[in-house]
């Protein structure tokens, strides 16, 4: 099976490297602001969507009026009304919001080579085209055919991800255990065996320090040099509030998936639970701040992230992720199938009214999470068809295996 799979390092220009990267980089903003506009006239003039080949043929054009776009690579810009493609069929698939106009300095700066690139491992180096050799940070080795290789910028660093293919065989996951997993806020994730992950809260361990540099910033004029560097000060924060999050997600999702074949974990749908509930002037909103709060909260915790690594790891080591209906998972017992709300009568213990079993909240979630797990296992051995969350289906006997 072939693997897909990327490897991003920091790479070290000089001055006159980082100007063309900088203007690679607006071009490229240019040409998405350009066929996106081109693309909304020709709707409202009732015209057929064009693919990315068909918006290449407006290249030409805008390179003559526009005589800047031609300093980058012409391959860049392709790439471009690539990506704007693809998040077309992701509008029209229903898996993304609609395309939105980028700005300078609030959307990432990128480019991708797809060819012409040169990757010197031994040297720590990687030529670009019209770019020349640049040094990189190397952190690891590359493994696999390099495909492409997408630069940007972040808080003033560059990177350069580099995306690699290679055949690897069918994994065999070195686990047959099954476990449940109860995502929190109090506690990250907390699962049926019992194991328990205290959350890292990335955000909100730094929000002191960001709403200073934030009343710092709304103190300068706008667009003024002393006004840019508490910008960039709030940038840079924000960056270190994303390592943080992310290298917490690595690990936890790591030892998770090297330990289980099978996880279990709820469907949750994090947009509809982060939703404001300011309401509106003739249906005002209730306890708007408390559930403001609660949002941020949520949305520091990271967890369509943590699903979307969870997955890709699992499916890496031979494992698989199901996702159950969340429906009833805190409220139910375990020992007697008794669905009360008032079984959870605090945020952290649960006990039944009906036969006085008590528990750890979380963990009780988990214990229901991973019954239900079961109860669709049980279901696909003996024939019944439903889909699985990552897509892949394991076969009966070892589905039998995960399930003893």
């Amino acid at each position: 099976m072939k693997r897909l799979q990327a490897f991003k390092f920091q790479i070290e220009p000089n001055g006159e490297q980082i100007r063309a990267m900088r203007q690679y980089a607006g071009n490229a903003r240019k040409i998405w602001n350009l066929a996106l506009n081109r693309q909304q006239e020709r709707h409202t003039a009732g015209e057929k969507f064009t693919n990315s080949f068909g918006m290449n043929n407006w290249l030409p054009a805008w390179k003559q009026e526009f005589s800047y776009l031609c300093d980058s690579p012409s391959q860049t810009l392709q790439q471009v009304t690539k990506d704007l493609a693809a998040a077309y069929k992701n509008f029209f698939e229903k898996r993304a919001d609609f395309p939105q106009f980028k700005k300078k300095g609030r959307s990432s700066d990128s480019f991708r080579f797809p060819q012409g690139f040169e990757i010197d491992e031994a040297n720590r180096r990687i030529r670009l085209p019209k770019l020349g050799w640049i040094r990189y940070r190397k952190s690891r080795g590359i493994l696999g055919l390099a495909k492409n290789i997408t630069v940007s910028c972040v808080a003033g660093k560059w990177y350069a991800s580099i995306q690699t293919e290679r055949e690897v065989g069918q994994p065999i996951h070195p686990s047959t255990s099954i476990v449940g997993l109860d995502a929190g806020i109090t506690l990250f994730a907390t699962l049926s065996d019992g194991t328990m992950f205290e959350p890292v809260n990335a955000l909100r361990t730094r929000a002191a320090k960001m709403a200073k540099y934030q009343r710092r910033m709304s103190r300068k004029v706008k667009f003024s040099r002393n006004w840019k560097k508490a910008k960039a000060r709030i940038t840079q924060l924000h960056q270190r509030v994303a390592h943080t999050r992310n290298d917490f997600l690595h690990k936890t999702s790591n030892i998770i998936s090297k330990n289980h074949a099978m996880v279990v974990i709820e469907d949750l749908n994090v947009t509809n639970m982060s939703k404001s509930a300011s309401g509106t002037l003739e249906a005002p909103g209730r306890r708007v701040n408390a559930k403001s709060g609660l949002n941020k909260s949520i949305l520091d915790q990271g967890w369509g992230e943590f699903r979307r690594q969870l997955e890709y790891k699992q499916a890496w080591l031979g494992g698989e992720v199901f996702a159950v209906n969340p429906r009833n998972t805190s409220r139910a017992c375990p020992a007697c199938g008794h669905i009360c709300a008032e079984n959870r009568k605090t945020q952290s213990q649960f006990e039944c009214v009906e036969c006085g079993y008590a528990e750890n909240a979380d963990l009780n979630a988990a214990i229901n999470i991973l019954r239900a797990g079961h109860a669709r296992l049980a279901c696909e051995v003996n024939g019944a068809v439903m889909p699985s969350a990552t897509g892949t289906h394991r076969s009966d006997s070892r589905m039998a295996q995960c399930h003893a």
